[in-house]
């Protein structure tokens, strides 16, 4: 039934000539190539509480998806039926195995946790982000790379997440003792979780002797949020031990570092990482180290940097 409604959405694009291709494939971009900055901008320049919310999920989120995906080995809609045909390159950026969708639990940690966040002052944003979680979700199915099921249990996995991690903010709420605890049992966590990826079995199924899918493959991108996650539980260790970042609102400086700092975390997950560290340590841990460095900057290096560049502040 899934490979049917997949067929039928296909047969949808053909007959409109690929024209909402682009639009529905740019939905999918953004929500993993842009949203998961959103998260430390609020942090810096908006709402330090609610930031932190916004990167615990946003981490926990790529964490736990990783190990799922992982866990299920899903193949794509493309392996399971030759008839399936993805739009244009969404074939390309669609990484690791299928179940669940990965963007659309970026999608929904993101847009989701802002909805939570306005629900209450600007009701119309968090209209519009559940309406972006709903449009990402159905981007996959329409660009024939994701199932139904991938994005459903995306979708309910990330809320959960939303719900837990808000939770666990609002019952440790000025309890270092507890965070530290916490801090040392997620750095435990992301050590299993390595152990697990690396050491358990994969599906390994040739077709005219090739093989299908390359398990070696499907692990980068735990591999990346395994490095996101220490450095959000390293980069949260200092900041609150040793910076105790208040955001400078009244500073005239601090629109400016925002964007800065935006554009050099982009700069660094985009282009600047994967030309350096990357090539130096191989896929997997280089890139669990690009990630950790991208997110301790956001974390504590950044915000140290604001704390010293604002003391304009009314």
């Amino acid at each position: 039934m899934d490979i049917q409604y997949l067929l039928a959405l296909q047969d949808l694009r053909n007959a409109t000539g690929d024209v909402f291709n682009e639009f529905f494939n740019a939905l999918s971009k953004v929500a993993v190539e842009i949203m998961p900055f959103l998260p430390f901008i609020i942090f810096w320049c908006a709402d330090k509480k609610w930031g932190y919310r916004f990167i615990t999920t946003w981490g926990t989120s790529e964490i736990v998806n990783g190990v799922i995906k992982l866990t299920v080995c899903a193949y794509r809609p493309w392996i399971r039926s030759d008839l399936i045909q993805p739009a244009g390159d969404s074939k390309v950026a669609a990484t690791g195995y299928s179940f669940p969708s990965g963007h659309t639990v970026a999608a929904t940690v993101t847009y989701g946790t802002a909805a939570a966040w306005q629900w209450k002052k600007r009701r119309w944003i968090s209209v519009l982000c559940i309406v972006l979680i709903l449009l990402t979700g159905f981007s996959r199915n329409f660009l024939g790379v994701h199932t139904p099921q991938d994005v459903f249990v995306a979708i309910c996995e990330s809320v959960a997440l939303i719900l837990i991690v808000g939770f666990i903010q609002r019952k440790l709420e000025g309890n270092e003792k507890a965070y530290d605890i916490l801090t040392i049992l997620g750095f435990i966590a992301v050590v299993g979780v390595i152990l697990y990826i690396t050491l358990k079995p994969y599906p390994m199924d040739y077709v005219d002797g090739k093989l299908i899918v390359d398990p070696n493959a499907m692990m980068n991108d735990s591999f990346k949020a395994c490095g996101a996650v220490l450095g959000i539980l390293l980069g949260s260790l200092i900041e609150r031990h040793f910076i105790h970042y208040e955001i400078p609102s009244g500073s005239k400086n601090l629109p400016i570092l925002t964007a800065i700092g935006g554009a050099i975390m982009f700069s660094w997950v985009k282009y600047f990482g994967p030309a350096t560290v990357v090539p130096a340590f191989g896929k997997h841990w280089g890139n669990l180290l690009l990630f950790a460095i991208m997110t301790m900057f956001g974390t504590c290096i950044w915000p140290l940097v604001i704390s010293k560049a604002c003391k304009d502040r009314a």
